[in-house]
C-alpha cells in the first residue's frame, strides 16, 4: 500500500487581493495529485472564486484528517472577515485581520498532524498593521505563533538557480545595518543550513555575502566585515557547517558550486533571486521549526479580482515543501 501523499495548508493571505483565486487554482491544478493540498481561508470567499475559476469543482469544509475526494476543493473554513469587508482590490483592516487568522487556523492543522507544511499567499502589510498587529511579513509572524525570538527567523528566496538566505529583511537599510552582529549572522547561517538539509541537500555549501565592497578590500572599505561576518563564518566552520566567506556579493553570486548564499540585508539577497525568477520565487520562512513558504510576489491589488491571476509561484511554493520540486 502506497504512503499517502504530504498534505499542503494554504492560508489565502489577503482576501481583498489575488490569494484566493490562485489558492483556488492551485487546488484545481493538484486535485487528484501530489502534494494534496488544503485551502485554508473564509469559505465564502472561496465559493466567490471557484463559481468563477472552477465551475466544475465543489467546495468541500473539512475539519482535518478527512480523505480527498474528487472534484472538491478541500477548505479549512475560518470566519474571519466580515462580508461587507470583501471588496477585491480594497485594502482593508478587516482583511488584514483576517489574513493572520488563516496562518493561525494553518499552523492548528499542522499542529494536529494534518498538514506537513503550510504555504500562505501573498499579504498585503498596510492592512494588516491598520488591524492593529505589528506586521512585517510572514517571519515575524511565524516566529511569534511559534514563540520564537524572531530575531531567530529568517527569509530563505528560492528562483532561479539560487537560493538566498536573509539575515536582515523588511526595515530601513541603516537600521539593519546597525543590528548586524557575529551572532546574528551565524544564527541565519545555522538556519539556512538546516532548511537546506530538510529539503534534501545532505550536506549544503553556503557562500556569505560580504557587507561591504571586497568584503572591505582590506580596511580600506571599513572594517564590518573583520568585525561582523568573518568572525561569524569561523563560528560557522567549527559547527561542521560548509561556508565559504565573506566575498563580495558581485563576485561570490557567480559561484555555481555553492548550494546557497546568505545576503545580510534584504535587496542583496531579492534583487538577484527576482532579475533571474520573477514572480515565480518562493520565500521559505526558516528557523521557527515548521515549514513555511510563500509567494516571491505581492497582492496585486490592480487585478484582484479579475479572474487574470496566475497560479505558477503558489504552486511551485506547494511543490517545494510538498517535497515534489527541486529546492
Amino acid at each position: 500500500m502506497s504512503a499517502a501523499p504530504p498534505t499542503v495548508a494554504l492560508a489565502i493571505g489577503d482576501p481583498n487581493g489575488i490569494g484566493p483565486e490562485i489558492a483556488v487554482k492551485a487546488a484545481v491544478a493538484l486535485s487528484g495529485g501530489a502534494p494534496r493540498v488544503v485551502v485554508v481561508g473564509d469559505a465564502f470567499v472561496l465559493r466567490h472564486y471557484a463559481a468563477r475559476s472552477a465551475p466544475d469543482f465543489a467546495i468541500r469544509e473539512i475539519a482535518g484528517g478527512e480523505p480527498p475526494a474528487a472534484q472538491t476543493i478541500d477548505v479549512l473554513g475560518v470566519d474571519a472577515l466580515p462580508s461587507a469587508a470583501f471588496a477585491p482590490g480594497q485594502i482593508d483592516a478587516a482583511a488584514g485581520r483576517a489574513t493572520v487568522a488563516y496562518v493561525e487556523a494553518a499552523l492548528r492543522l499542522l499542529r494536529a498532524g494534518h498538514a506537513s507544511a503550510i504555504v500562505g499567499c501573498p499579504h498585503n502589510e498596510a492592512a494588516v498593521n491598520a488591524a492593529g498587529i505589528a506586521f512585517s511579513g510572514y517571519p515575524g509572524l511565524i516566529a511569534r505563533l511559534c514563540a520564537v525570538p524572531e530575531d531567530r527567523v529568517f527569509l530563505l528566496l528560492i528562483g532561479g538557480r539560487l537560493r538566498i538566505a536573509h539575515v536582515t529583511l523588511h526595515e530601513p537599510l541603516q537600521r539593519a545595518l546597525t543590528r548586524l552582529t557575529p551572532d546574528l549572522v551565524e544564527a541565519a547561517g545555522r538556519a539556512c543550513a538546516a532548511a537546506l538539509v530538510s529539503l534534501g541537500l545532505a550536506q549544503p555549501r553556503i557562500g556569505v555575502l560580504a557587507i561591504n565592497p571586497h568584503a572591505g578590500e582590506g580596511g580600506l572599505f571599513g572594517d564590518d566585515d573583520a568585525r561582523i561576518t568573518a568572525p561569524a563564518v569561523e563560528r560557522l566552520h567549527a559547527a561542521g557547517i560548509a561556508v565559504e566567506g565573506p566575498a563580495g556579493a558581485d563576485v561570490m553570486l557567480t559561484r555555481t558550486d555553492l548550494d546557497a548564499y546568505l545576503a545580510m540585508y534584504h535587496d542583496q539577497g531579492h534583487i538577484p533571486v527576482k532579475l533571474l525568477a520573477g514572480r515565480d520565487a518562493a520565500a521559505l520562512t526558516i528557523g521557527a521549526g515548521v515549514l513555511f513558504s510563500s509567494v516571491g510576489h505581492g497582492s496585486a491589488f490592480d487585478i484582484a479580482g479579475r479572474g487574470v491571476a496566475d497560479p505558477a509561484a503558489v504552486l511551485r511554493a506547494v511543490r517545494l515543501v510538498g517535497g515534489l520540486a527541486p529546492a
